[in-house]
């Protein structure tokens, strides 16, 4: 499973692609230049239960840690995440 990105400067997103089709997107918008805010997540039910939402959210830890830049999740999924994942706080 593949996480994509795309982002316009202002906002972006992470998104997954089965069989050419978006099934799974969490998107984010930038508080500045050093903060990104997660603001929702979905995931089809074609993905639904096989780690797509977490997989977007790693994806977006990954980003920040290699940018320099730190995450405001105001998603409840993505603020589940970071709840049940101490190693990925850092982000925060």
């Amino acid at each position: 499973m593949e996480v994509l990105q795309e982002d316009n400067g202002n906002k972006g997103r992470f998104f997954i692609l089965e069989n050419d089709v978006q099934e799974a997107e969490m998107t984010y918008t930038w508080a500045g230049s050093d903060k990104i805010i997660i603001d929702h997540t979905e995931v089809s039910d074609v993905l639904r239960g096989k780690g797509a939402g977490k997989a977007m959210v790693m994806k977006a830890v990954a980003y920040a840690r290699d940018n320099g830049i730190k995450i405001i999740p105001l998603c409840p999924f993505a603020k589940s995440v970071f709840q049940k994942n101490k190693e990925i706080r850092d982000v925060l």
